[in-house]
């Protein structure tokens, strides 16, 4: 057999096993078909795991999740608006330990724990506490987190709100030779990517960004995604589909994401809100504690 034949077959049964992996919540991705790893040097230990709001492809390699998957509707923003966010960082115990990132890798590392599927995303108090998770978290500059990220993020979901249905695949890009770490050996992103599939079109697109303070971003066509990530994220789309950019929603005109944050104003007093957020206290105060007994 030829090297090169040797060489195909590898990829292709790569693909196939991280395709396999992916489809065990396929209600999480569009046409039920989870996205392909084409590029096989993302393949290597890879763990696919399901959320109750979403499903992430993490990485021994990086110690960071490759892409999470989520399918937005109407409905699940308008729950997601009523849950008070409530920040439980936590490790992966399904992930092996030499493979997960750690909470003190983050600390002091100058970078945010940022969120590939956001908790505002969140249609139960319950998927909120799981988007905590490590699995789900990148090291994320700052400025760009809380800044343009935040607004294609509420730009997205004010999208699946004005259609009424949309899956969003985020991910992450390491491009270089020389990448930066944090702790010990969680890979920093030089980029992320969201991408939004809007079933009631068929049409497509994606948003790119540097991971770096600015508001710099790219529109994408799902096959110049693909390019510039080693990913298919919506396989099931046809080639069509694929070729052309839709136009996103403008972060520019989205909400910023200390707005979008539950706080007293949005409740009828600030007696309801100081309950609330007593209770929110309360509520992190005990997962703690039953943390540190089991």
């Amino acid at each position: 057999m030829s090297g090169l034949r040797f060489a195909t077959l590898v990829l292709l049964a790569a693909t196939a096993a991280t395709t396999a992996k992916a489809q065990t919540c396929p209600a999480l991705f569009a046409g039920g078909q989870g996205p392909v790893l084409v590029n096989a040097k993302l393949t290597d230990r890879t763990t696919a795991l399901c959320f109750e709001a979403f499903a992430v492809l993490h990485s021994g390699v990086t110690r960071t999740p490759l892409y999470s998957a989520e399918h937005l509707t109407r409905e699940s923003i308008a729950a997601a608006r009523t849950v008070a966010r409530d920040d439980t960082f936590h490790e992966e115990t399904r992930l092996p330990p030499e493979a997960r990132a750690r909470l003190e890798d983050y600390v002091r590392s100058g970078f945010d724990r940022g969120h590939l599927a956001p908790a505002a995303d969140m249609p139960t108090l319950s998927a909120q506490a799981e988007s905590f998770s490590l699995a789900n978290i990148v090291p994320q500059d700052r400025a760009m987190n809380r800044g343009i990220w935040s607004d294609i993020e509420e730009s997205t979901r004010r999208f699946a709100t004005r259609h009424g249905s949309v899956y969003v695949v985020t991910g992450v890009v390491f491009e270089g030779e020389s990448l930066r770490e944090i702790g010990a050996g969680v890979l920093v992103p030089t980029q992320l990517y969201k991408a939004l599939y809007d079933p009631a079109t068929g049409q497509a697109g994606a948003y790119l960004v540097p991971n770096a303070a600015g508001r710099e971003w790219k529109s994408l066509s799902l096959d110049e995604l693909r390019t510039v990530t080693g990913v298919d994220v919506f396989p099931a789309l046809s080639p069509a589909a694929k070729a052309s950019a839709m136009t996103l929603p403008n972060p520019q005109s989205g909400g910023h994401g200390e707005a979008r944050r539950p706080d007293g104003s949005q409740y009828q007093g600030w007696r309801d809100w100081l309950w609330r957020e007593t209770m929110r206290a309360l509520r992190k105060a005990v997962r703690q504690l039953l943390r540190e007994i089991f």
